[in-house]
């Protein structure tokens, strides 16, 4: 398995009372899998993707990562595994507005020892694999919102992850682009790319290999 979570609990302060945001999640994820994520909001799917991209630590059980187990690792450590295995699509792209596609999407590999000229050349690569070639210089206010997030997954590819995490990524497009973005990502996971996508969309979910429900902390179904 790319990623096992055992009884994995997460735990948040409500004034004088504790807010269970997770309660004993256990799951499976092989490599090379598509899972939807979905449930209302409150359900602890965002906790849980936080968890599962090292921005956040459980409070209890264990969380193992390419069979390691990261539940306790120190900072140093997370964010170099962050870095080199899991890649981030946001609902709202998230890129540098002063900074054009290409350096965008080049901006994971500053964090490595990758020359300026590396970085570049693979971040062209990539925008043209996502069918921006001609985009590349543009900064992202010049792009339609089906292009931003084409950049936004370009980066995520950038430091060649293991995982896309993807956090609502139709979420601010229209059905047709949405459906471009969630093709991209279907035809990633044919290529042996691991996909956790977060949605609300039940006609996005449908792309996934499986669906994991959410409700009040809790997995209900695999």
């Amino acid at each position: 398995m790319l990623l096992s979570l055992d009884r994995i609990s997460k735990n948040y302060a409500a004034g004088d009372r504790p807010v269970a945001a997770l309660r004993n999640i256990s799951l499976d994820i092989a490599e090379g899998e598509f899972v939807a994520i979905m449930g209302p909001s409150g359900s602890g799917k965002s906790t849980l993707m936080n968890i599962i991209g090292l921005l956040d630590r459980p409070d209890g059980g264990a969380y193992y990562l390419d069979g390691e187990d990261v539940s306790g690792l120190d900072d140093q450590r997370r964010s170099y595994l962050r870095n080199r295995m899991i890649g981030f699509i946001f609902q709202n792209f998230n890129l540098l507005p002063r900074s054009n596609a290409i350096r965008n999407v080049a901006l994971p590999l500053t964090y490595r020892a990758v020359s300026e000229s590396e970085r570049m050349k693979r971040a062209e690569e990539i925008l043209q694999t996502v069918g921006l070639a001609d985009r590349v210089g543009h900064l992202p206010n010049q792009l339609s919102g089906g292009e931003r997030q084409r950049v936004a997954i370009a980066r995520a590819l950038a430091g060649e992850p293991k995982m896309i995490l993807a956090d609502e990524p139709t979420g601010n497009l229209d059905r047709k682009t949405g459906d471009e973005i969630i093709a991209i990502l279907r035809s990633l996971a044919s290529t042996g790319k691991t996909i956790l996508m977060v949605t609300h969309d039940p006609h996005s979910a449908e792309a996934a290999d499986r669906t994991v429900s959410m409700m009040d902390g809790e997995i209900i179904s695999l």
